[in-house]
Parts: structure tokens; sequence; C-alpha cells
């Protein structure tokens, strides 16, 4: 039986060979409607989310399967003081596969020790978001053809995004892929991520502070959102949020073939005029996201059309 915490739990084989069911899947879905019939997908969501519990769900419903679970923790057993080592041991007596977000760095990893059911980690605090990852590999690589020999730009809230980290994690096993760090000096990549993946990998970075500076030279660009609450007076906050919303006037610099990705939710990061710009790639992100969890759904399960 094996669980997905962390990316890196997946070889590089293994991650292409997930894309390429996901790829499978787009282009033949009708064969794949009834590989999970009579298996259930649990999602235990200690914390608040729409986009990856609802694609955890209509992933496994399109696959043929059922769902159960709760969408936080106050409709749980956890609000009436049960462990989560507990929570997850029930749960796994009564589904084939559980899918966990939960805001403490490590949780779905304790869940795997004690559960009988594959784990899929759907976001622990600021620590991983796999099946993110996934969904961001999925989407460069079909809008870009590949998954080597880019430059992409990490915009926003980089100390605190787990997406962000998971993604430079998992790129840094491809090669030729050049970083570019755009954030405050308050939400830089935190020190670990430096020392544990570029330091380590002998992988030089970019750091500048705006996104004028860089425009021209990205290939991808990953907006995140830059959080009032992450600040330690408003003043500062105030002074900087402008300097990250992605308009059409920063946009006029950028390459014709950029593709802008956004894990969401959105707030103001990202102005709705740039929506209808064929570099937008974030909606389609969003619909990849249920492709690539139907794909590692069958792989855990070791299902096959």
């Amino acid at each position: 039986m094996r669980h997905l915490i962390d990316p890196m739990d997946l070889s590089v084989q293994e991650i292409d060979e997930l894309l390429d069911l996901a790829d499978d899947i787009i282009a033949h879905h009708d064969k794949y409607t009834k590989v999970c019939e009579g298996k259930k997908l649990a999602t235990l969501f200690f914390e608040p989310s729409t986009r990856t519990r609802l694609s955890f769900e209509a992933a496994m419903m399109e696959l043929g399967g059922n769902v159960l679970g709760f969408s936080s923790s106050d409709s749980s057993s956890s609000a009436k003081g049960e462990s989560v080592a507990d929570t997850v041991k029930v749960v796994s007596c009564y589904a084939d596969i559980i899918a966990m977000r939960h805001p403490k760095e490590g949780a779905p990893f304790l869940a795997s020790l004690k559960s009988d059911a594959p784990i899929i980690n759907a976001g622990d605090g600021g620590h991983n978001h796999p099946t993110q990852t996934l969904t961001d590999l999925l989407t460069i690589r079909r809008e870009k053809g590949r998954l080597n020999d880019i430059t992409i730009g990490f915009c926003g809230d980089l100390k605190f995004g787990r997406t962000v980290h998971s993604l430079i994690k998992a790129l840094s096993r491809y090669e030729n892929i050049r970083y570019v760090m755009i954030s405050p000096e308050e939400l830089e990549i935190p020190e670990y991520l430096k020392e544990e993946v570029f330091q380590k990998k002998n992988i030089s970075y970019q750091q500048v502070r705006t996104i004028d500076e860089v425009i021209e030279q990205l290939d991808i660009l990953y907006m995140t959102r830059v959080q009032k609450e992450r600040f330690f007076n408003e003043a500062d906050y105030i002074r900087l949020k402008d300097t990250y919303i992605l308009d059409m006037a920063k946009l006029k610099k950028a390459k014709k073939d950029l593709s802008i990705l956004h894990p969401l939710p959105r707030v103001n990061e990202i102005a709705v005029e740039v929506d209808d710009d064929p570099r937008a790639c974030y909606f389609r992100q969003a619909l990849n996201g249920k492709y690539v969890r139907m794909a590692l759904i069958m792989k855990l399960l070791e299902e096959s059309a």
C-alpha cells in the first residue's frame, strides 16, 4: 500500500507515468468511467477548501466510485477532541482511499502510519500540497510540451505558500530550470528551501522585488496571493500590495507564449482583464487538477482501464 504525502515520494518516472495517464484520461474519457466502480473515497478536510475537495470528489465520481467525508473540522469528531490518528483509523474501515487536508504540518504523514487505506495529502499547513504540484506539472507540460528548459517566475507569498514549496522541489529534478523569485523581503522563500534545494543541488536562482524587472524573460509566471495577515504592520502591506497585481499593462513586455498559472483562489493579484488573454492558464489548470487526481486515485488503488 502506498501513500502520497510529499511530491518527492514519487520518482520522476512515476510522475511522468501519472501525467501520461492524465493525458489519456483527457483524450479518452469514456474508457475510464467505471474503473473505480464499487470503490469509496473519503475526503477528510480539517480546513476549508473548494477546488481541491471538489476536484477529488469529481475525480472519484467520474471514475465510477463513491465519495464520503466532511468539509471542516467542526463537522467531524475532532470537534469533540478525537485525534487525527483515531479519525483516520476509523474512516479507513469505511473507505478504500482517503484524501486529507489539515492545517498542521505533518498530520497526513501521521495519518499514513495509522491508516488501513492509502492516504493522499491534500495540503498540510505551509508544508506540502503534492496533488497541486501534479496539477501544475501537468499544466506546464500541456502548455509548453516539456518539463525542462524553462524559466519560471514565482510571485507573491513565497514564504508560506505550500504550492510554491512543493513545485520548486518537484521541478528541481528536471534539467535546466531557471528560477526567478518575485516577492517582498518579508515573504521570500524560506531558508530551508534555499539550503535543501538550491544550495544542495547547486541550482542558481534570481531574487527580485517587482514583476516588471523580469517579466520579459519568463516562460511561466506562477502567481500567488500576497496575504495581508502575513505582514507585521498594515502600512507595509499597503505600500507593497499593488506591486504584485498582474494586469495587462505589466503583460505588455511579456512573451507571447507566456503561461500564467495560479493555484487559486484569486483575490486581486490577477486583474480580471487578464482572464481573456490566451496566456491565462489558471482555469485550465483547475480543470487539469481533476484529471491528474483521477490518475493518482487509479495509481494508488492499482486500478486500470
